[in-house]
């Protein structure tokens, strides 16, 4: 493994840069950060000394954000963590793929947001969405995560300058939207994510026009963002055996990244579900939000 490690970061490093494209104005994602977030719990409990509630938040687009809030025992300045699932499994295709690492985190003294993005709606992507709203839906998709950073800093104690983004699939694509529009999380775990939402959008429903289609979401394609995002940490994990990503479309990805990278390819498939894949998530995690900031 550490040799597969080793040699994608060579081909990154060796390869002539790509250069970015224009990526759309900072003011294409700006909303009103000021209006009330209208937090709504539904439920809250406690397991053990971590305490977690059960929520919707206020979209600027008048419509309501499913949320869990992980928050350990204890005070002071803490690290926080948004997370934005994967659209893979049916079980896992919402906030719940990332419960017990934020259950983890929680142990390890870390404040954690899981949210759903828009693609948990059942049946999303083959009845949900439609190639005419998927350029506006996007950008949307990218304010609501804003605004879920708005959400996870309203929480006691959370440090600004210690915010990570942890996201999978489109989940990965959209965190890497985010980087180049909001310079908060200072630090991205970035999962199995492919360099053009095109690529994803039209295995499903077609556009009456696929070259204007193509054209219009090229302007989101996710390393432009990344290549304009200010200086940050990041850590890439990708699958050896990806049905979707294929091995250079995430070296592409990858060579977008500014400031530090780590790059991992795994023996796993685009699930990137074994146990230690979520280990190596997690501690480098907790070495730049805890370590780091010692």
């Amino acid at each position: 493994m550490r040799s597969l490690f080793v040699l994608a970061v060579f081909l990154v490093v060796a390869a002539a840069p790509v250069p970015a494209r224009a990526v759309l104005p900072a003011s294409t994602f700006s909303y009103d950060a000021t209006a009330p977030l209208d937090v709504r719990i539904a439920r809250s409990w406690r397991e053990g000394t971590t305490t977690f509630e059960d929520v919707t938040f206020a979209s600027p687009f008048s419509r309501r954000i499913h949320a869990q809030i992980v928050v350990p025992a204890g005070a002071g300045p803490r690290p926080g963590v948004l997370f934005v699932h994967w659209l893979g499994d049916p079980k896992t295709t919402n906030l719940t793929e990332f419960l017990p690492d934020a259950r983890a985190l929680a142990g390890r003294g870390i404040v954690s947001v899981l949210v759903d993005a828009m693609w948990a709606a059942p049946e999303w992507f083959d009845k949900g969405r439609s190639p005419d709203t998927d350029y506006a839906d996007s950008i949307h998709q990218v304010v609501d995560l804003r605004r879920a950073i708005d959400l996870l800093l309203a929480q006691p104690d959370v440090d600004a300058q210690r915010i990570a983004y942890v996201g999978h699939d489109f989940g990965a694509m959209y965190g890497a939207v985010l980087s180049g529009v909001d310079a908060r999380p200072k630090f991205y775990v970035l999962m199995a994510g492919t360099t053009s939402f095109s690529d994803w959008f039209l295995l499903g429903a077609q556009p009456k026009d696929k070259a204007a289609f193509v054209a219009q979401m090229r302007v989101l394609d996710p390393p432009d963002y990344l290549a304009a995002g200010t200086e940050r940490k990041l850590m890439l994990q990708f699958s050896l055996h990806d049905q979707y990503v294929s091995m250079p479309a995430a070296l592409r990805f990858a060579a977008a990244a500014p400031g530090e990278c780590g790059l991992f390819f795994y023996d796993a498939d685009h699930g990137l579900g074994r146990p230690e894949i979520a280990t190596d998530r997690l501690d480098w995690l907790e070495s730049r939000l805890l370590e780091d900031h010692v």
